[in-house]
């Protein structure tokens, strides 16, 4: 029976075991966007016992950042310090992976000096044009293209926590009655056109995509919604996909001091895929990880909080795994 020590090869990469850093915002950048030595020494600290390590997320145009001191990766002179970070923690035999991703709605606007853009306008967005559409798809691709010469082991786009893609997605953020909202299939539309776009640029690359699998809001998005853009996902070649919070974020009030809270969704649509499933959400047990694996729940677990404050948790897990079995 497999568990959370077996390896797992995805696309022609190995991954040690099943545990998994997921991206966190660490503040560690420069104001620029750019890699700093105590960044790469935060990572390369929690590689070493990993199956695989996500990289908090890059953005991929200046218009879409959220805060000072997050990772940028829309312009290639960024490339260099990636590089550097790529090559240490590779050091370690992990696998690492690079989130991109775009605020929409919610980049602010005090540190960008743009308007926001959003699928629909709001009181401080404005709505993206049709036309825009393919440019923004391809500043994924080329953000893409970026972290494939920096070496990482493949993308991860987001599609969670209230980012763009996400607003896309959700009835709740997307309001348009063009061929880009409205029924499921156009509120994915755009999502998947990224995905295509970003699927050419990393080539044999890993390409994961963190789903937004509930609003945790009755007139949101549902789980019967995520199972069908799973399946679309898994067809257009999405190699794993990270299964977290819509709209709700990745730590909803109702859920702390819950473990596991976002497994049952992750669980669901590993039902209807064959590609692996990544499962999250306040996860601080190695049993309750590997009873996870072994119930086929999931195929990865994320563990995040644990790993920010310890990061050391990982080795301290599997030494207490090896003595059970």
């Amino acid at each position: 029976m497999v568990g959370l020590l077996d390896p797992l090869e995805v696309k022609g990469v190995v991954l040690r075991n099943r545990l998994v850093l997921p991206p966190m915002v660490t503040g560690l950048a420069t104001i620029e966007g750019a890699v700093t030595d105590k960044l790469i020494d935060y990572y390369v600290q929690r590689s070493k016992a990993l199956g695989l390590l996500i990289v908090e997320h890059g953005f991929i145009s200046v218009d879409g950042k959220l805060g000072n001191k997050t990772l940028d990766i829309h312009d290639d002179k960024l490339i260099n310090g990636l590089e550097k970070l790529t090559s240490k923690v590779h050091a370690e035999s992990t696998p690492i992976i690079l989130q991109i991703n775009h605020g929409g709605r919610v980049a602010n606007k005090e540190i960008t000096g743009f308007q926001p853009v959003a699928p629909s306008a709001t009181e401080k967005a404005r709505e993206l044009r049709v036309e825009e559409l393919e440019g923004l798809a391809g500043a994924y691709a080329s953000a893409a293209l970026r972290a494939v010469k920096a070496g990482f082991d493949g993308v991860e786009v987001h599609g969670a926590h209230g980012f763009l893609l996400n607003q896309f997605y959700s009835p709740l953020t997307n309001n348009r009655t063009d061929e880009y909202g409205g029924p499921l299939e156009n509120r994915i539309r755009f999502p998947l056109e990224v995905i295509n776009k970003v699927k050419k640029a990393v080539g044999k690359r890993l390409l994961l995509y963190r789903l937004g699998s509930d609003d945790l809001d009755p007139a949101g998005t549902q789980i019967k919604d995520s199972e069908q853009f799973a399946v679309k996902l898994e067809e257009i070649g999405v190699d794993i996909i990270d299964v977290s919070g819509g709209l709700c974020g990745s730590r909803p009030a109702q859920f702390q001091g819950t473990q596991g809270y976002f497994i049952p969704q992750a669980q669901q649509i590993k039902e209807v895929v064959n590609v692996p499933i990544i499962g999250v959400g306040g996860i601080t047990d190695p049993e309750y990880a590997d009873k996870a694996i072994r119930e086929k729940k999931v195929d990865l677990v994320a563990i995040g909080r644990k790993l920010l404050k310890d990061p050391n948790w990982a080795d301290e897990a599997i030494r207490k795994i090896e003595k059970l079995l």
